[in-house]
């Protein structure tokens, strides 16, 4: 499962946990990954939990994301958090765009772009989710969504924030419904992706993108998904809120 580009498994814990359960999570993953060093692996807990689980993990080799964020610095935005606030907490990652915000919270492209620039602007990395819905995969839709997702989210970036973004491939269809995608449906995507990223800036640049899967990844499967050449690791969603399961994960994916 040899690769150039280190593979990263973030865990997002979505509007799950306690700050006591959170800080429980925090620390038998701390213990049970300890010294794992050939994969960057990222939790992302409920804001209410960031900063009980950033004192958990700060001397250990995991690293701490952010679920959202606004594209805004500060001011009257009621109920936002900026940037500012989430590096108090050193949050190195962030995830922008994800369905269920697309869905739910109507993000548009537009906005997740601004996002997206205002993470760099913070230099923290973006985890830029996109993907298809099933009724958008049957109509053979997916490449056109693919690619207006990832033209529109990325606007307006350096390469070199390019080559620090990672792109979060989620089938809409697989998350939280224990579908997913085959190893091949995921190359597939991910093979897409980056051809994507080539077109938007050179190939040197979509070579050191890295690419995660996420969409029901469990124990299981991770290690057959991240064998894949162009799939650089998983965003897992209800797999990461126990510590077996996404330690398992992590370990699985190992060389």
């Amino acid at each position: 499962m040899e690769k150039d580009r280190k593979l990263i498994i973030a865990g997002n814990w979505k509007m799950n946990k306690t700050v006591a359960e959170a800080r429980d999570l925090a620390k038998g993953l701390r213990m049970e990954l300890a010294n794992i060093k050939d994969i960057d692996v990222v939790v992302c807990p409920a804001f209410t939990a960031i900063g009980e689980v950033s004192k958990e993990i700060i001397e250990s080799d995991i690293r701490l994301g952010a679920q959202n964020m606004s594209e805004q610095g500060g001011g009257a935005y009621t109920g936002e958090i900026s940037a500012l606030m989430l590096k108090e907490f050193i949050v190195r990652y962030v995830i922008l765009g994800h369905s269920e915000r697309r869905q739910f919270q109507n993000e548009s492209d537009e906005l997740i772009n601004k996002k997206v620039i205002a993470a760099h602007g913070a230099s923290m990395k973006p985890i830029l989710c996109v993907g298809e819905t099933l009724e958008q995969r049957e109509a053979g839709e997916m490449e056109n969504v693919i690619s207006t997702q990832v033209k529109g989210c990325l606007a307006g970036l350096s390469n070199s924030q390019m080559e620090e973004t990672i792109i979060a491939y989620e089938p809409v269809w697989a998350i939280g419904t224990g579908k997913t995608a085959t190893s091949e449906q995921a190359q597939e995507v991910h093979a897409f992706i980056r051809a994507q990223v080539v077109d938007l800036f050179d190939e040197a640049t979509a070579r050191r993108v890295r690419i995660q899967y996420g969409g029901s990844v469990k124990p299981g499967n991770a290690r057959e998904l991240m064998g894949q050449p162009d799939v650089d690791g998983a965003l897992v969603g209800g797999a990461s809120l126990e510590v077996r399961s996404f330690s398992d994960i992590v370990k699985n994916c190992l060389n």
